[in-house]
């Protein structure tokens, strides 16, 4: 009797520790990197909202689905400071440390994770992934990428439809961007979009182009813009921008000049106009895109998400302070009007 309880003793022991090696193999770690901003932005419960409503549905969703944080799942945060030029750093960094995903926010924060280790799987959300060389497809990805697609074309030809109808007057549009987005293939793509669009409605696009995402830095670009006149701005989805969206909405403000948005958190900030995605909806897709990789779909397999939520919000305290009269018919057609 007691040899057989030592030998189920020894196999309880055994069984134990074999459980606790699956658990622990089930284990998974993560690195999202942003471009800009604090770290501690990167969760739920951050103090920059425009985040929070995107990671807030995405760890909702990777918790749903059973991806749970200090549990079977480990979260590395990053953040590249505004800085395009330590990108690169950063990302040999992070693949240094053999992450099993990276989740990487805007397409030069990917091209650099990409760059950096060609074989981690890569969750992106940006603009123009086949423009910007991340996919060839975006039904099949193909290679160590997939994702969602923050806007088309079509958007920017929306925005600008917007502004020609706030401002019938309006011949010159500012486009406010960082520099190495306009200077891609995928900013190529776009400026010839927006020159068309423009021509049609009798506009021209000058562009604001950033060199880093610092305040000085936008300070600049206002100055500098100011000697052309335009008539109205356009502010770029793209990431490296959300961080200073109260800077950006000051500084449209004291130049006395009619904005729209990317999303509304600008709104929020005291910005005229936004048109742009649902951003809780992608980030739900991208923890759907996370959850289907960490258990053994390979990214090139899962087709790129394209945004089919928008959302069209109107201030008109800020129309106000700057003697707009918003038609009726574009008032229609906000989402929500903030009064």
């Amino acid at each position: 009797m007691r040899r057989r309880d030592f030998t189920i003793g020894l196999l309880l022991v055994s069984a134990a520790r074999s459980l606790r090696a699956q658990e622990k193999a089930k284990q998974h770690r993560i690195a999202i990197v942003i471009p800009a901003g604090p770290v501690d932005a990167i969760n739920e419960t951050g103090s920059d909202p425009l985040l929070r409503h995107l990671y807030q549905p995405f760890f909702e969703e990777l918790r749903r689905l059973g991806d749970v944080e200090g549990q079977n799942l480990i979260v590395e945060r990053y953040s590249g400071e505004g800085r395009p030029e330590g990108f690169s750093d950063l990302a040999r960094e992070i693949a240094g440390r053999k992450p099993d995903l990276i989740v990487a926010s805007t397409n030069p924060v990917a091209l650099a994770a990409r760059a950096a280790d060609g074989t981690i799987p890569i969750v992106w959300i940006g603009v123009d992934p086949i423009a910007a060389g991340l996919v060839t497809s975006l039904a099949h990805p193909a290679g160590n990428v997939t994702g969602v697609s923050l806007f088309d074309n079509e958007t920017h030809a929306k925005r600008l439809q917007i502004i020609k109808d706030v401002v019938p007057s309006a011949s010159k549009i500012g486009y406010l961007t960082p520099r190495r987005a306009w200077e891609t293939a995928g900013g190529q793509s776009l400026q010839r979009a927006l020159q068309e669009v423009a021509r049609q409605l009798q506009l021209s696009v000058i562009p604001m182009l950033i060199r880093e995402s610092t305040p000085s830095e936008y300070q600049r670009v206002f100055a500098e813009i100011a000697p052309e006149r335009p008539d109205a701005i356009i502010v770029s989805d793209i990431g490296d921008l959300v961080p200073y969206r109260q800077l950006i909405v000051e500084l449209t403000g004291k130049s006395r000049l009619p904005a729209i948005y990317p999303y509304r958190e600008y709104v929020e900030a005291g910005g005229l106009m936004a048109y742009g995605i649902d951003l809780g909806e992608l980030g739900q897709r991208m923890a759907d895109d996370v959850h289907e990789i960490l258990n053994g779909t390979k990214p090139g397999d899962i087709p790129i998400y394209q945004a089919t939520k928008f959302q069209f919000i109107i201030n008109l305290a800020a129309a106000k302070a700057l003697g707009l009269t918003i038609p009726s018919a574009l008032l229609a057609l906000a989402d929500e009007v903030i009064e």
